[in-house]
Formats: structure tokens, sequence, C-alpha cells
């Protein structure tokens, strides 16, 4: 595959996520071990994979940033419900297994068992028993686990799919963990299921691109907060703008357009249909 031009988007290079060429080419996320999985995941394995190479063409840039092991906390912006099934498989075909951070109220029945099962994390949204899932995602990097966030909570209600203003659940996390912050940028998600206009479009193998970007050096900061700095609003604020920052810098760059200078406010209110990523 060549590089090339989609609406809406700039030129990228595309990654050939198969198997087999990926071993031929020696990419470094196909090398690596996973480890045991348990049964639950890969029923989740067995359904993600066919249903995100159906509606995705899937192209990356620098997944080798992924790191190979060790906990990694993978911040992506959010632009369609489905773009979890895209954000799995970048990590998946970069050798690492993804926990999300997701609302609640996706895990009901069978479903939500089995996501439990395979190491997804609830968010009790609006609750007193929101931390929970926060100290559940950082039992996770403790383990050395890739825990994906969207910080948006939900998908971006700007009206041309910039990152909105995200929570601060992000900034917690990466300042009171070891983890490797990592920036995603993703964009084509959107086109298959339009979130603003509420509309389903089947188009197969839509191009849905990636750019991983260079982990965030937060160690300055952490060493303020372990030499006991309180994590206040104004600290929370800053790390989470400065990460989501990056996002969007990396989705100009994906997307081949200036990025505003602003976040787009957060919605009063949220709408039924806000089922995807939480930031807690």
């Amino acid at each position: 595959m060549s590089a090339s031009d989609d609406e809406g988007g700039g030129p990228v290079t595309p990654q050939d996520t198969s198997p087999r060429r990926a071993r031929r080419a020696g990419r470094p996320g196909q090398r690596r071990a996973r480890g045991r999985l348990p049964f639950a995941l890969w029923l989740c394995v067995l359904v993600v994979l066919p249903l995100s190479s159906l509606l995705f063409r899937l192209r990356y840039r620098h997944g080798e940033r992924i790191p190979a092991e060790g906990p990694v906390l993978l911040v992506a912006n959010h632009v369609s419900v489905l773009d979890p099934l895209a954000c799995a498989r970048l990590a998946w075909d970069n050798g690492r297994v993804p926990h999300f951070l997701a609302k609640q109220s996706v895990f009901t029945g069978p479903a939500g068992t089995i996501l439990r099962a395979a190491g997804q994390i609830p968010v009790a949204r609006f609750s007193a028993d929101a931390h929970e899932a926060l100290d559940a995602a950082r039992a996770d990097l403790a383990a050395g686990n890739v825990v994906v966030i969207y910080p948006e909570g939900s998908v971006t209600r700007d009206p041309a799919w910039w990152p909105m203003q995200a929570r601060t659940g992000v900034a917690r996390l990466a300042l009171t963990t070891d983890a490797v912050v990592v920036p995603v940028a993703q964009w084509g998600p959107q086109r298959v299921h339009d979130y603003h206009a509420k509309k389903l479009h089947l188009r197969l193998r839509t191009p849905a691109d990636y750019m991983v970007g260079e982990p965030v050096d937060l160690s300055a900061l952490r060493a303020e907060v372990r030499a006991g700095r309180p994590l206040s609003g104004d600290l929370l604020r800053q790390t989470t703008d400065l990460i989501m920052v990056r996002v969007r810098d990396q989705l100009a760059e994906l997307r081949g357009e200036p990025a505003p200078t602003t976040f787009h406010p957060r919605p009063a209110r949220e709408l039924p249909g806000d089922v995807s990523g939480s930031a807690a």
C-alpha cells in the first residue's frame, strides 16, 4: 500500500496489520508475547478482530512507540462510539492487551460479565463510587498492563470533531503511577457512525488513521507530587491539558489542518446514547 489522501485527512502511510506481513517486516508489535489470556478476553478478540477489519482499514503511524512491556496509559481523543474497536486493534496489533475505562452502563447482562472477566474497567459516573474505577485502573497499571482512557468521557461535541475539554481523571492516573503516558490521535471512525447526526453509515473498510505520539514527560510533576505537592484542581487541569494538547496536535497532523487553540466546552448534560469511553 502507498500513502494516500482520504476525505478530511492528510497523507498517511498505511501499515499492513496482517500477522504474516507484520512478521516478515519485523514489526516489533508482532514479536511481543501477550502472555496467557483469559477465556473471556479471547471471546472479545474473536468479536473485535473480524468486526474491526470489516468496518475499518486500519492505518497506524508510529505504533512502535507503544512500549513492549510495562504499564502504559494510552490517552486518545473520542470521535465515535465505534472507535474503541479500532483503538483496541491499535494496541493488540502492536503486541499489547488493552483494558478500557468505560461507562458502567456498558457492563450489563452477559456482555458485561464477559467484559469484566476480560479486564475491562467499569466507571460509575457521577456517584460516590466513581473513584473505584481510578483505583482499579491504577492497580491495572501497577500490574504492568495497558489502560486506554478517553479523557473527554464521551464523543466530542465539537462540530469539527476536535477534542473537547477533558475530565481530569487522566491526570490523577498519570501523576500517581509510573505508567508511560502515550498520546494517541484517531481519525476516521466518525465516518462510520456519525454521533452528531446520529447516523450509521455502513461503509466497509473505511480508513481509520492513528498517530501514536512520543510519551509525555511528566517526570518533574511526578517528582513534585511524590515530594508532597497536593493534587489540586489547578495541577490536575494543567496536566490534563498538557496531555490533550499533544493529542490535539497529533490529530491536526493526521488531518492536515491547523488545530484550534482552545478546547470545545463540555456539554451541560450527557445524552442517553453516551455509552462509550469514560475518564471518570
